[in-house]
């Protein structure tokens, strides 16, 4: 029963970790869409540094979270193999002990390292979003300082 509770909570929190994940990633590339549109028809000025920065951030946070998304796909496919070297059915382990250990040794490793980077570039994705903003909004307010006080 323990074991059930556990699976099913360790689900839930994987489901809700992958709907962080694409919910920034999606917020980013609407920035992006979003700040393009608002530029359209706009010469190119010193004023549009905080945006160019902007959307420098959202590609980066962009980015991160697609490559978030590589690594826990990788830990999971990396579990699944610990699984199988475990339980004896590896094609190239089988049921030696030595060879299971070691197997399970090395995937081990990798695994928390997969997981170490991804939480590096989950942490990245989220504040270079949040760094997007700040940009955006300092270009914003810029914009309109210069709108309404053109000298």
């Amino acid at each position: 029963m323990a074991d059930e509770i556990y699976r099913e909570v360790f689900k839930m929190l994987r489901e809700e970790q992958s709907k962080h994940t694409y919910f920034l990633l999606a917020a980013s590339g609407a920035a992006i869409g979003f700040s393009v549109t608002q530029t359209q028809g706009m010469a190119i000025s010193w004023y549009q540094v905080p945006l160019g920065l902007a959307i420098v951030s959202w590609g980066l946070s962009f980015y991160c979270g697609s490559r978030h998304l590589s690594y826990v796909s990788s830990n999971l496919y990396a579990n699944v193999e610990l699984l199988t070297v475990q339980s004896g059915r590896h094609s190239m382990a089988g049921n030696n002990p030595a060879l299971i250990e070691a197997a399970s040794t090395g995937i081990k490793e990798a695994m928390n390292t997969n997981s170490d980077r991804a939480n590096r570039l989950g942490h990245l994705q989220f504040w270079s979003l949040i760094v997007g903003a700040i940009l955006y909004i300092s270009w914003h307010v810029i914009e309109m300082c210069l709108r309404y006080h053109p000298n």
